[in-house]
């Protein structure tokens, strides 16, 4: 397997790590990685996460369960940007559209679907 090339923004980046888990529905997810391809990604969405500050976004699959990495600047506060994020156009177009795949409530925001994880380790030097 090849690793992923980092970025580098010139500056300092905060790094936040999140899980969803899909419906375990091989059809389901198929569908759902096809939704999230570069031919079939909304550019409106795409357009709204860089508006709010983020810098990257990338996503990993196992099986049904996803995990969200998102690169920010030091001075970006997520609950704002979340909070921006669900009133930007087609958002909650996007949100419900995605809900038939993901293991969540209906009507819950982005920030509502998916969990921040706890980094409990790092090369500490």
């Amino acid at each position: 397997m090849e690793g992923i090339l980092v970025k580098n923004y010139g500056q300092p980046v905060k790094r936040y790590v999140q899980i969803l888990d899909l419906r375990n529905d091989p059809g389901l997810i198929e569908a759902y990685k096809l939704q999230h391809s570069e031919a079939h990604m909304w550019p409106e969405i795409m357009e709204g996460i860089k508006k709010v500050g983020i810098l990257e976004m990338e996503l990993y699959i196992q099986g049904d369960r996803l995990v969200m990495i998102v690169e920010t600047p030091l001075d970006f506060d997520w609950d704002t940007a979340m909070a921006e994020l669900a009133t930007l156009p087609r958002q909650q177009e996007w949100e419900t559209w995605n809900a038939q795949y993901q293991l969540c409530n209906p009507g819950d925001t982005s920030d509502e679907k998916w969990k921040l994880m706890e980094r409990m380790f790092h090369l500490y030097k």
